[in-house]
C-alpha cells in the first residue's frame, strides 16, 4: 500500500509538472503580446497559478519520490498545502454558487437581444459592481476593448432599426452601447439614439440609464446600471462555469490529498516500526 500511494502521488505530480509549464509560458506569452493594460492584468492569474502549480509539483515529486527521512518534512508540506487548497476551493464553489444563483435578462419584445437590470442579481455582485473603484477599472477596460466599436453594434451592419434590433448582441453589449426600450429613445444609428420630441414619459422621467445616456461615443451609457448589469451577467455566467469545473477539480484534489496523507503515514509507519524492532532485538 505504501509503494502504490508513494507511485501513484509521484505519477500525479509529474503530470502536473508537464501540465504547469504550458500553463506558465502561456501566461507570460499573452501579457507580453496584450495591447492593453486590461489585457495584461488578465493573465496575471494564469501565471501565479502555473507557478503555483509548478511549485506544488516539485515538493510533490520530492515527497514520493525522496528517502524517507528527507521526504517526510516535503510531505507534511504537501499534505497541509492541498488541505489550505480543498478547504479554499469548496469554500470558492459554494461561494459562486450562493452568488450566482440570481439575475436573468429579459425579452424584449421584436428583439434579438437581452436587456439586464442591476435590481435582479445578488446583493453582493450589486455591492461589488457598484464600488466606485471597482467599477472605474471595469470601466476603462469596457472602453479599451472598445466593447462598442464591435461590427454588430457600430451600424456597418444594422444600418436600419429593423435590421439592427434583429441583432443578438452580448449583454455588455445590450447595456453599454444602447439605451434601454423602455426609455423610449428613437435609433438613428447603432451609437446615435434621439431622445423623444416630447421628452421622457412621466413613467422614465427619474429613471437613472435614460438620463445617463449620450450619444457621445466615449460615454454611451457606460454610466448606466444597465451596463453595470450587462458586466455582472457575463461575470456571473464565467462564475457558474468555473464553479462546475470546481466540482470535478474538488474531487480530483481529494483525491491527491488521501494519497499525500497515505504516502505520510506510510513514512512514519515504517519508521516506527523499524524502530521498534531496532528495539526488541
Amino acid at each position: 500500500m505504501a509503494r502504490l500511494s508513494h507511485g501513484l502521488l509521484g505519477a500525479l505530480n509529474l503530470v502536473t509538472l508537464l501540465l504547469s509549464l504550458p500553463v506558465l509560458c502561456t501566461g507570460v506569452y499573452f501579457r507580453m503580446r496584450a495591447a492593453t493594460e486590461c489585457e495584461r492584468a488578465l493573465q496575471l492569474p494564469v501565471i501565479a497559478f502555473g507557478c503555483a502549480l509548478l511549485l506544488l509539483s516539485h515538493i510533490g515529486l520530492a515527497g514520493a519520490c525522496g528517502r524517507r527521512g528527507v521526504a517526510t518534512p516535503f510531505l507534511w508540506v504537501y499534505v497541509v498545502f492541498m488541505f489550505l487548497l480543498v478547504v479554499a476551493v469548496f469554500a470558492f464553489t459554494v461561494f459562486a454558487f450562493v452568488v450566482t444563483n440570481r439575475g436573468a435578462g429579459s425579452a424584449v419584445s421584436g428583439r434579438g437581444y437581452m436587456e439586464y437590470r442591476l435590481g435582479d442579481y445578488s446583493g453582493w455582485m450589486q455591492a461589488w459592481i457598484a464600488d466606485p473603484e471597482t467599477w472605474l477599472r471595469v470601466e476603462s477596460c469596457l472602453s479599451e476593448a472598445r466593447v462598442c466599436g464591435d461590427r454588430r453594434i457600430d451600424g456597418a451592419v444594422g444600418r436600419d432599426a429593423m435590421e439592427f434590433y434583429k441583432q443578438h448582441l452580448s449583454p455588455i453589449q445590450s447595456g453599454c452601447c444602447k439605451p434601454p426600450t423602455r426609455c423610449g429613445f428613437r435609433y438613428v444609428n447603432a451609437t446615435f439614439w434621439e431622445a423623444p420630441r416630447s421628452g421622457l414619459s412621466a413613467a422614465v422621467a427619474d429613471d437613472g440609464d435614460c438620463r445617463a445616456w449620450s450619444n457621445d461615443l466615449q460615454v454611451l451609457c457606460l454610466e448606466c446600471d444597465a451596463c453595470k448589469a450587462g458586466v455582472l451577467e457575463n461575470v456571473k455566467k464565467k462564475w457558474k462555469a468555473v464553479a462546475m469545473v470546481n466540482v470535478g477539480l474538488l474531487v480530483l484534489l481529494v483525491v491527491v490529498y488521501t494519497l499525500g496523507c497515505c504516502a505520510l503515514r506510510s513514512n512514519g509507519g515504517s519508521r516506527n516500526s523499524k524502530d521498534g524492532g531496532a528495539d526488541q532485538t
